[in-house]
């Protein structure tokens, strides 16, 4: 699994209306978003269903109206936020020599749902080559507005691998989200994110697994500020994340993670995010979480998402 983008403006009045819906409205929502993503899973791959199964991101460009100036770039005036597929810490692993997966997940909040698909192959033990993008709807005012976004490019390339009792693994992962599509998602302009991945293994068949990330994410935007002088906006974020996963019982896993900056959404604040992971077998894993924002100048809001990881042979 693997991280561009903007920050959103929720209206007080939103905020508001989000603290008094009831948590079986959350349960239901958590509910579609397992739906979607098997639905996913049989339209892109209906053999591989039965045998394998993970997380990412979308962003949501506020609606800007022409009369307010102060919305730049496609984000607000403050640094900003997107959207976090289900685990945004990265580990020091690719998925094999000769070997395809299929990545699908479905993350919903207040504001928007969305459901991802990523395809990745492994043209040797060394590196992992992917491609991918995110479908779905934004909700506003008005009502409801479809939106979809592609390419995510994504390379990584494993500098050493880890296992317990060697010493960490490390892997480099670099990238970029073109700015096709429509709606919402669609990223303001062209960025590229880059950064490390390091990972350690502790006790017998790797029961407890920390990954530690640390990099950057650049977007070159148009000035589309009203009545300011054309321009090309500049924007360089630091990003970081680490996370854990531990061995609960059979394939059960707990997985946490702590971040700020998704390699994928610039400026994303700083927010946690935890669940359960379940191998199924060594081609199928499942994913549940929830996760919500912390600090920031407008921290993400929350969210529940569901995910499967298909391992093709």
């Amino acid at each position: 699994m693997t991280a561009n983008l903007f920050m959103r403006c929720v209206p007080s009045s939103s905020k508001q209306r989000q603290v008094a819906r009831p948590a079986r409205i959350a349960a239901h929502r958590f509910g579609v978003c397992a739906a979607l993503v098997l639905v996913s899973l049989v339209g892109v791959a209906p053999s591989a269903a039965a045998q394998t199964a993970g997380g990412l991101i979308a962003r949501r460009a506020p609606r800007q109206d022409p009369s307010d100036t102060s919305v730049v770039a496609g984000g607000c005036d403050k640094p900003g936020v997107l959207r976090v597929r289900p685990f945004i810490t990265d580990d020091a692993r690719v998925v094999g020599a000769k070997l395809g997966q299929v990545e699908s997940w479905a993350r919903l909040d207040r504001e928007a749902e969305q459901l991802w698909i990523l395809g990745a192959y492994g043209p040797n033990d060394r590196v992992e080559l992917t491609v991918g993008g995110v479908v779905g709807t934004e909700r506003h005012k008005e009502g409801r507005e479809g939106s979809y976004a592609l390419p995510l490019l994504q390379g990584k390339y494993l500098v050493r691998p880890y296992a317990t009792g060697r010493g960490p693994g490390l892997a480099i992962i670099a990238g970029t989200f073109l700015p096709h599509g429509r709606g919402a998602f669609v990223p303001a302009g062209y960025g590229t994110f880059a950064f490390a991945a390091a990972s350690q293994a502790f006790g017998h068949e790797e029961r407890v697994l920390v990954h530690l990330n640390v990099g950057t994410n650049y977007l070159r935007a148009r000035n589309s500020v009203a009545g300011a002088p054309s321009g090309i906006d500049h924007q360089l974020v630091a990003t970081w994340g680490t996370g854990t996963q531990i061995r609960a019982v059979g394939g059960m896993h707990v997985v946490a993670e702590l971040f700020s900056g998704d390699p994928y959404v610039a400026g994303s604040g700083t927010a946690w995010q935890a669940g359960l992971r379940h191998f199924v077998s060594d081609r199928l894993q499942l994913d549940a979480t929830v996760g919500d924002g912390i600090a920031g100048d407008t921290p993400l809001p929350r969210w529940v998402s569901a995910g499967v990881r298909v391992v093709l042979p």
